[in-house]
C-alpha cells in the first residue's frame, strides 16, 4: 500500500554522501534486509550506496581469486529517470533499468518523475529554505537540517492527504482523512502541532558512558 511516508532525508555536501545516509537510514528504517524499490536520476551513486549497504560478497568457487567485491541481489528493483534539458526547455526522457527485470521494474516505478516532483512542490510550499529564488534559503547547513527533520514531522502527523481518505460512511461523515503516519501504521489519529511539540523524540546517543567530576 502507498502510505506517502517520508521515511528518510539526507542533506550533505556530496552526492555520494546522500546516498550513503539515504540508504543507512531505509536500512534502519523498515528495510533491513533488502533495498525498496528506488527510483532516482542518472546519478550513480545510489546504486552503489545500495551495493554497499545490502549487497552481499559472492561465495568462494574454490578457483582463482576469492571475491571481495559486494554485488547487488537478484530482487532488487532500481530505475534511473533521466531528463534532457536544452535552452531551459525539457525535450525528452530516458530511462535505464539498473536492477531488477525490465518490465517488472518499470510497472511497478513507472517511467516517470511525477511523484519526486510532487513532494519537491509540497516542500517548497511547507518550507521556505527551500524555495527557489529568495533571500529565505538556510546560511547554515545545521539550521537547513532541522527545518527540513521538522517538516517531514508536520507532513507525516499533522497533515492529511487527499488521496489517502478511505469511504466509511457512517452516518455523520463520509470519509475518513488520514495522515501518512496513520496509513503507515504508526499512529491512529492525526496530531495537531501541539501534541507534536510535547512529545519528545530521544537522539540516539552513541557514547552511553558517564563522566564523573
Amino acid at each position: 500500500m502507498d502510505t506517502r511516508l517520508r521515511v528518510g532525508r539526507s542533506i550533505e555536501k556530496t552526492e555520494g554522501e546522500v546516498a550513503m545516509e539515504l540508504m543507512a537510514q531505509l536500512k534502519a528504517r523498515g528495510h533491513p534486509d533488502d533495498p525498496p524499490g528506488v527510483a532516482t536520476d542518472g546519478n550513480d551513486s545510489y546504486h552503489v550506496a545500495m551495493v554497499e549497504t545490502w549487497g552481499d560478497v559472492p561465495e568462494y568457487s574454490g578457483r582463482g581469486r576469492p571475491p571481495t567485491a559486494k554485488q547487488a541481489r537478484p530482487q532488487w528493483n532500481l530505475i534511473q529517470i533521466v531528463k534532457h534539458r536544452s535552452g531551459g526547455r525539457l525535450k525528452g526522457i530516458t530511462h535505464k533499468v539498473v536492477y531488477g527485470d525490465p518490465e517488472k521494474v518499470c510497472n511497478l516505478m513507472g517511467k516517470h518523475t511525477a511523484y519526486v516532483e510532487r513532494t519537491h512542490l509540497t516542500s517548497r510550499q511547507m518550507n521556505g529554505r527551500l524555495v527557489r529564488k529568495t533571500l529565505s534559503f538556510s546560511k547554515e547547513l545545521e539550521m537547513l537540517r532541522d527545518s527540513c527533520a521538522w517538516e517531514d514531522w508536520i507532513y507525516n502527523m499533522t497533515r492529511p492527504v487527499k488521496t489517502l481518505r478511505i469511504e466509511v460512511n457512517d452516518g455523520q461523515r463520509r470519509w475518513e482523512q488520514r495522515t501518512p503516519a496513520m496509513v503507515a501504521g504508526l499512529t491512529d489519529h492525526i496530531w495537531s502541532v501541539e501534541e507534536l511539540l510535547m512529545n519528545v523524540v530521544a537522539p540516539v546517543c552513541a557514547n552511553t558512558s558517564i563522566r564523573k567530576r
